[in-house]
């Protein structure tokens, strides 16, 4: 046998190494993602922000938790999940939607405050969802990433009994003394709710 044909061709090597990149990065995702298992959120990819812009808590014992606070990034879904991760942002949210196939990142624990809301009580008291995209960009808010998203809402709305109304679903410019305006007015609000409540 020739030496020369016993080892694997150029060829058959980049494949090989193309069949092991992780799915998160074939979808534009991050390496950092970790298994769906390590996630709260059974359909959510772990991407854990950085310890430096959370509070560890024990909720719903150590604060009730009443609201799921509605964001929009201003940034790619990508980029969000680095600002998370570098500790000298100050800032997270529990969960990252990405537009195209409303894939779900978790960055937060849902036991643990996350620095979303610019409001301290709604902070401790809320579960906060990025999505991706920018408020004056409707091309942004696809059917997957509602779909995705409203399916998470009513997840999180029956784990912790967060009646699913516009009262307890709200946006970042809902939140007192907001200086935010996301989700902005192009955010389908009757469409949103309506599919929370059909999950």
């Amino acid at each position: 046998m020739d030496p020369a044909r016993a080892l694997p061709s150029r060829r058959r090597l980049l494949q090989g190494a193309a069949l092991a990149v992780p799915t998160a990065l074939l979808a534009g995702g991050t390496t950092a993602a970790r298994p769906t298992a390590v996630a709260d959120y059974p359909d959510a990819d772990w991407v854990p922000a950085s310890s430096s812009n959370q509070t560890a808590s024990n909720r719903p014992t150590t604060y009730p938790l009443t609201h799921i606070v509605i964001h929009v990034t201003q940034e790619t879904y990508a980029d969000t999940l680095g600002i998370f991760q570098n500790p000298a942002k100050q800032v997270s949210a529990h969960y990252v939607v990405r537009s195209a196939d409303g894939n779900v990142a978790q960055c937060v624990r849902d036991r643990n405050i996350a620095w979303h809301a610019g409001n301290w009580t709604y902070n401790t008291q809320s579960i906060g969802i990025e999505h991706e995209g920018w408020v004056d960009q409707p091309k942004w808010f696809t059917h997957a990433m509602y779909e995705s998203s409203a399916a998470l809402t009513a997840h999180l709305c029956a784990t912790y009994d967060i009646p699913r109304d516009r009262e307890h679903i709200i946006g970042h410019n809902e939140v007192p003394g907001a200086t935010h305006t996301d989700p902005g007015p192009l955010w389908d609000w009757t469409r949103y709710i309506r599919m929370v409540n059909f999950y």
